[in-house]
This record gives structure tokens, sequence and C-alpha cells, in this order.
């Protein structure tokens, strides 16, 4: 799918796992971007701690690490159990939703219909508040200079439900 979007003469696709890219890649890049979510979605906390790893070891010194995700803190804040929207084609949507705040993992129950036609998606995405993903960051090298409630420049807040961290790996 990629390469049907986009093509370069020097532009190179590789389908890999995030938490053991490529040795050739050690200290490569000048920015690592993690977008929403492709983080958090591995069983095992250890694993994320990995993905941090790796994404510091593909850094150049002085590289950018861009972190952008769900904040545990504002999800919990604004927490909805249940919700229900109907989509401009008239799909309807319903999602239930159940926080473990021990393990950090919010299961998304999804179902839809249109018509005749339904079907249901479960899916557990590990949410990790700014303190944590800060010290998995230190852990691996990288210091968190800036946080974001999301895209926007206004500093993250407890309430923010998403945020972007500017990490800068040493």
């Amino acid at each position: 799918m990629a390469r049907k979007r986009g093509t370069g003469r020097t532009l190179r696709y590789t389908r890999g796992d995030m938490r053991k890219m490529p040795a050739r890649w050690s200290g490569r890049f000048d920015a690592v971007l993690n977008l929403f979510t492709s983080f958090g979605f591995f069983a095992h906390p250890r694993d994320d701690t990995r993905v941090v790893r790796e994404f510091a070891r593909v850094l150049k010194p002085g590289g950018t690490l861009i972190w952008h995700g769900g904040s545990r803190d504002g999800v919990m804040a604004r927490f909805l159990a249940k919700d229900w929207w109907t989509a401009a084609d008239g799909t309807l949507f319903a999602q239930e939703r159940e926080f473990d705040p021990l393990s950090g993992v919010l299961t998304v129950h999804s179902t839809w219909r249109r018509g005749s036609r339904k079907g249901f998606r479960e899916h557990r995405l590990r949410l990790y508040t700014a303190t944590r993903l800060s010290e998995l960051c230190a852990d691996a090298g990288l210091v968190v200079e800036q946080a974001f409630d999301a895209f926007d420049d206004r500093p993250l807040r407890r309430t923010s439900s998403e945020m972007l961290l500017v990490a800068r790996k040493e």
C-alpha cells in the first residue's frame, strides 16, 4: 500500500517489527515519529520498553523523537464507559470501554451495524502517563524536553486526552 501512495528516487520501504529494527539503522536517523495508534498494543509492557530503546538506537546523537499518543491522565479524566454515534453513511457504531488501572490497559469493544450487515471488534491499548513515558525515554538515553496537548502548541494538561512529547537523544 505504501508503494502505491508514494515513490521516489531515494525513498525506500522496509517492513519490520518496531521492537527490533534493522541493525544497519543504528544511529542513522535525525528523527523518529510515533503517531497515535502505533504504541501500546503489545501484550507486555516490556515490549513497549523495547520499542523506546529501538527508537533511541536508530537516532543519531542529538536526534529527535516525536511521540504522539493517548495520555492516561486525560483519558481517565474524561473516561466514557459507553457511547454510540451514526456515521454520514448511516452506519451505527457503539463502543463499550473497560480500564484496568493496575495494568494501564484500556479495552474497547466496538460494534457496528448498517442495514443487515454488522460486525464486532475488540482491541486493547496500554495507556501511559507523561511521567512514565519520560522514564522509559530516560532509561533509553532520551531526554523529554517538551510536552504538548496533542498537536496544539499549548502545554500538556492533566485533562489532555492526547499528548505529544519531544525528546532528544543525548
